[in-house]
């Protein structure tokens, strides 16, 4: 690992929805100690910023405003991932919600959340490991043909915004990005070595 690397100010915010814990010791492991926080200060000042998540994107969507840190994040210019639910909140909008109309999100990625068509013999949520088609980006240095572990019922099409894609009876964006802000559908904590490299790559990606 690099010196930069090792000595990242990372900030895994603190959604009130998300597995806090696993994505913080998947980055211990690689030797950098996150800080857990919702503070817009302490966000806007690291190095780097991880929005993980898990649940409903209209519930985790009112996490993020009654914390109010919706304009903090759409505000950031360092590298930022999205894991999983955090990826799909980094989009325009979800239609994961009771609600007749969607569910607004960050809209800092150009794409937008949808649920997966039900398939035979492929029940939801898709769960479990998954071979992911992926591009060239830097986040995915080093990995051809990964494995990597999802748990979703939604997900964003495959179209400008994909970086990596998957299949699960149709094809759905495995990852997405716009400048400096990614997103992952998988859980890089919850795959391996495979996992950790996305994880290392993020620590080393510029914008």
């Amino acid at each position: 690992m690099s010196t930069s690397a090792a000595n990242n100010n990372l900030v895994i915010v603190n959604t009130r929805v998300a597995n806090l814990a696993s994505v913080a010791f998947a980055f211990r492991r690689l030797g950098v100690e996150p800080v857990i926080s919702a503070d817009p200060e302490i966000i806007r000042n690291a190095e780097r910023v991880v929005l993980p998540g898990v649940g409903t994107a209209e519930a985790a969507m009112r996490a993020l405003h009654e914390i109010d840190l919706v304009s903090t994040l759409q505000g950031l210019t360092q590298p930022v991932l999205g894991i999983c639910l955090g990826m799909q909140m980094l989009t325009r909008y979800s239609t994961e919600t009771r609600a007749a109309e969607p569910v607004p999100a960050l809209g800092v990625i150009p794409t937008h959340i949808e649920r997966l068509r039900s398939q035979v013999g492929l029940p939801l949520p898709h769960m479990g490991w998954n071979r992911t088609e992926v591009s060239d980006h830097p986040l995915f240095q080093d990995l051809e043909q990964p494995w990597f572990y999802f748990v979703h019922s939604f997900a964003a099409p495959v179209d400008g915004a994909t970086i990596a894609s998957c299949d699960y009876g149709q094809p759905f964006a495995a990852a997405i990005a716009n400048g400096n802000f990614l997103g992952v559908q998988f859980h890089p904590e919850r795959s391996g070595a495979d996992g950790a490299r996305v994880l290392q790559n993020f620590l080393e990606f510029t914008c």
